[in-house]
């Protein structure tokens, strides 16, 4: 019986290795700083995002990428490797150190996208952001180094070209070069070496985890030898024996060749569902009263498998699975959208934050190629081009609200019309939200106790009273709800966190 316990321990470890968010504690979401400078995300930590109660943040890749000006520095040179070395237009490897270490300080994660499916362009050659050279089409990368041996050919890949064309063909899509950008062969010992050992610096840098970029586009089994090699992350930062978050872009929508759930043995996988279907639902295309069940119940992972999100970088460009999504050019209901995820206990969700565009390959804010600082206004939000999502109120203050909810599950769901919702998490939280034509004027049940509580949409709790709306609960944990129809931001949240009289901390 105890050797049966102990292999039972060993399973359960085994597939919870590279899932755990490794927050600190009473923390449960990240944002996306989309090509900020390390410097300006250090200075972020510090005065927003560990205050305001985010766990943490994933950056833009951190190594050596082709510079590309022609015919201006698109954000996409990032995902075109030459090499691991830390030097890119976000900063050199000393910035990285320090902002990994001051966001850490002030509790907030740090995860780096990282690509290791290929390296550059098959057609460029060139000097990289960190002087190293590389030849694309001699498959030269002395930087790493890498050479023509180390990358996949004609003998795993059988188009005529060396590029994928057939999504229904797995081998294909694994072994050939994605938009001809030349493909390491990550079946090798070699090669596998190298990548570990570019992640294993980061986790010495003090990293939390990955996102890893094209991870559809690489063999499960080759990423498992390569996780493998990994260490644990710093014990002085997060205690003994924890391995690092690990979450994978896995484009499933359904219908797909390759599944999600292949990936899910080395960590999460990036939910390209969870943003389309509330895409449907927040452009009124599908009824919101069928949210109750919103998850598992639609077909999708378990959400200790998922990281969820309502746009990225790629699809909010109608890149990556895109078509449909929600984002900052709709705030109604985007900020709705938001809302619900992060009010809502399925899966692991992430903030995404901007920088506005007019061309889907532009770049981020610059002065002459450099990447410029984010301007912060009077106000909290961004600007100089900085859109900074994450720092809309109706997105940190949903942020607290889930923190403050916790585990709690979902209760009292309600429906009215078919644009019309309401539920609490536990006695810990309570949101509705209207996109009907009408407003919602409804005695609900928050699950909360009796006191007057703030609604977290329209203001704070400043000073124990609040700057916006407020909700009076009664004894019996009801309250009258009143969400307009007609408002900019078309719901009413509030939290144990934010009653009038509490003592209780944003972050909950």
């Amino acid at each position: 019986m105890l050797l049966l316990g102990l292999l039972l321990v060993a399973v359960v470890a085994a597939e919870a290795a590279y899932h755990e968010p490794n927050c600190a504690p009473g923390r449960s979401a990240i944002t996306h700083l989309f090509e900020w400078r390390w410097d300006d995300i250090a200075k972020e930590c510090e005065t927003f995002l560990g205050p305001y109660g985010y766990c943490g943040v994933q950056i833009s890749p951190p190594s050596e990428n082709a510079v590309v000006t022609s015919p201006y520095r698109p954000w996409w040179e990032r995902y075109q490797p030459v090499s691991y070395k830390l030097v890119t237009r976000s900063g050199d490897e000393n910035a990285l150190r320090d902002m990994i270490s001051r966001c850490n300080k002030a509790g907030v994660r740090i995860y780096a996208d990282v690509v290791v499916n290929h390296m550059t362009g098959s057609g460029g050659r060139g000097s990289g952001t960190g002087g190293s050279h590389y030849d694309g089409g001699s498959l030269s990368y002395p930087g790493v180094p890498f050479g023509p041996n180390d990358f996949n050919n004609g003998a795993n890949c059988h188009t005529g070209d060396g590029n994928i064309h057939n999504y229904g063909n797995p081998e294909e899509v694994r072994n050939c070069r994605l938009v001809s950008l030349v493909d390491l062969a990550l079946g090798k010992s070699y090669v596998q070496g190298k990548v570990a050992g570019y992640l294993n610096h980061l986790i010495d840098l003090g990293v939390a985890g990955f996102r890893v970029d094209a991870a559809k586009h690489m063999w499960p089994g080759d990423l498992k030898a390569v996780f493998g090699q990994l260490k644990n992350l710093r014990n002085d930062v997060f205690g003994s024996n924890k391995t690092p978050m690990i979450f994978q872009e896995v484009i499933d929508q359904g219908g797909e060749a390759i599944k999600g759930e292949e990936y899910m043995a080395t960590g999460r996988i990036t939910n390209f569902k969870y943003g389309l279907e509330l895409g449907k639902v927040f452009r009124r295309q599908n009824a919101m009263k069928y949210l109750s069940n919103f998850g598992v119940g639609w077909g999708m992972w378990s959400g200790n498998d998922v990281v969820n999100f309502i746009d990225n970088h790629d699809n909010q460009r109608g890149h990556g699975g895109g078509g449909g999504v929600l984002t900052h050019t709709n705030p109604r209901p985007y900020k709705a959208a938001t809302a619900f995820m992060l009010a809502h206990p399925y899966g692991f969700p992430r903030v995404m934050s901007s920088f506005s565009f007019t061309s889907s390959d532009q770049g981020p804010p610059n002065n002459g190629g450099n990447i410029a600082h984010v301007n912060i206004n009077s106000d909290m939000t961004c600007g100089g081009g900085w859109v900074c999502e994450h720092r809309w109120r109706q997105m940190y203050n949903m942020v607290a609200f889930r923190n403050v909810a916790g585990s709690e599950p979902l209760k009292n769901w309600w429906s009215g019309a078919d644009y019309q919702i309401a539920f609490s998490r536990g006695n810990k939280a309570f949101i509705a939200i209207n996109l009907e034509g009408h407003d919602i004027n409804q005695s609900l049940q928050t699950g909360l106790p009796q006191g007057t509580y703030c609604d977290v949409i329209t203001g704070d709790l400043n000073n124990g009273r609040c700057t916006g709306g407020s909700v009076n609960v009664g004894g019996d944990g009801r309250a009258n709800i009143h969400v307009c129809s007609s408002c900019d931001d078309p719901m009413v949240a509030i939290h144990a966190g934010a009653k009038v009289g509490s003592n209780s901390r944003r972050t909950g």
